[in-house]
């Protein structure tokens, strides 16, 4: 069977499989989901064990420790997947509620019902618990999902894949719901890319190069967020103590993923005293310091920072920063450089918060909180599906009702158009 073939099969039988999937009783799908998390913790060494491979290859591949930090699968890592399902299960389901019911004239009751949306296809990079995620969200929201990750974690993506499809069979529904991509071939993405008959979206999860790919090639709707230039702005009203714990969270903690900070602002009536502890407390980290020419006044040590520092999503334990005049040339700064991602600001001034919120379209907006919070699971969304900085038809973290639309409903008692 040639690649388009399988595509093609896979696709259609993922289709017939979503009609039975999206008539399934949200108790028939909690029941199956929490089946799922239970099997990842009873299969949690093998996991790991077959994660071994990925890990291996990825080392002699030489791969960046961020992005090594991304495949890996541990004890904590399982965990996180299965409660990650079982938070799911929790969750309201949002298939069948009827919202904004109203009355014509003639009659006539119409309102609006959440369905599923379908077929969803998931393309994504390195992190295996995505399988997990992914797989769980569409399930609840009445989706069949097709799932094609990174060569990179092909391993651990089969290996999640089988345990989940297992629960699905012991339950005797469709195996199709749910379907790991098994060949690494790249003209395999092109060919799902295709299917526009039997897919009904696609979600790509990865690097820019990854996400432009998709973009381009793809006959099928496409949510997607190019890159992820986070930025914190510490405003002069801030607290120094509650602005370093912020800025390292968002930098240090996970720098390999999009929630991260990319660029720190700093107003210059606090540039004086906060740049030299900012950059001292980030080096003592590890922080590689790109920065205007403002900044190396204070932290001579810091490289001089190019326009295409402003632009960077590093991914790694690199920060560009730069000195800004007031709160006008942050927002400045953020809507020229910006990827409508998270932005940050941190301050006492609740007029200045008010008009961050207010001016800054991005698709997060927080005020004296880390970027790392920008994420589904900790916006009680339950897994991520993904974050979208398109504003049609979602836009932020994605969970169960950004994976449904809605239909009309109309009751009559024999009207007819005249």
């Amino acid at each position: 069977m040639t690649v388009t073939e399988q595509m093609v099969k896979v696709a259609e039988d993922a289709k017939n499989a979503s009609q039975i999937l999206s008539n399934l009783s949200s108790g028939v799908k909690n029941e199956l989901l929490k089946r799922m998390a239970q099997g990842l913790i009873n299969h949690a060494e093998e996991l790991i064990e077959i994660n071994g491979k990925d890990l291996s290859a990825a080392r002699e591949a030489g791969l960046a420790p961020a992005m090594i930090d991304r495949l890996v699968i541990d004890m904590t890592t399982v965990r996180s997947m299965a409660d990650g399902l079982r938070e799911v299960a929790e969750l309201p389901d949002p298939v069948g509620e009827v919202t904004g019911m109203w009355t014509r004239p003639n009659g006539l009751q119409i309102g609006r019902m959440r369905i599923p949306l379908g077929v969803i296809g998931i393309i994504y990079e390195s992190r295996p618990n995505v399988t997990a995620d992914a797989a769980g969200l569409c399930i609840k929201s009445g989706n069949a999902v097709i799932l094609r990750g990174g060569k990179e974690a092909i391993h651990s993506n089969l290996a999640i894949g089988k345990i989940l499809k297992n629960e699905l069979e012991r339950m005797n529904l469709p195996s199709a719901c749910l379907q790991v991509i098994e060949t690494t071939d790249r003209d395999a993405i092109l060919e799902l890319l295709k299917q526009e008959e039997s897919i009904d979206l696609i979600i790509p999860r990865g690097g820019e190069g990854l996400i432009r790919f998709v973009s381009e090639n793809s006959r099928i709707p496409v949510i997607k967020h190019y890159k992820g230039v986070c930025h914190t702005f510490v405003d002069s009203s801030a607290d120094y103590n509650e602005a370093e714990k912020i800025c390292l969270n968002a930098k240090v903690q996970r720098p390999g993923v999009c929630n991260a900070m990319e660029t720190l602002l700093i107003h210059q009536d606090i540039a004086e005293t906060f740049v030299p502890r900012i950059a001292a407390a980030m080096r003592a980290n590890g922080v590689e310091l790109r920065g205007c020419e403002s900044v190396r006044e204070f932290a001579p040590d810091t490289l001089l920072a190019t326009e295409e520092d402003w632009h960077a999503e590093y991914l790694d334990l690199t920060l560009a920063v730069r000195v800004v005049e007031n709160i006008n040339a942050a927002i400045a700064h953020i809507h020229k450089y910006g990827s409508l991602h998270t932005e940050v600001i941190v301050t006492r001034d609740y007029e200045n918060s008010r008009r961050f919120i207010r001016e800054i379209n991005s698709s997060v907006v927080m005020v004296n909180a880390s970027s790392r919070f920008s994420d589904g699971n900790q916006f009680g969304l339950g897994a991520e599906i993904g974050i979208s900085t398109t504003k049609l038809h979602s836009f932020g973290p994605m969970g169960l009702e950004d994976l449904t639309t809605r239909k009309f409903i109309v009751y009559g008692e024999g009207q007819v158009r005249t």
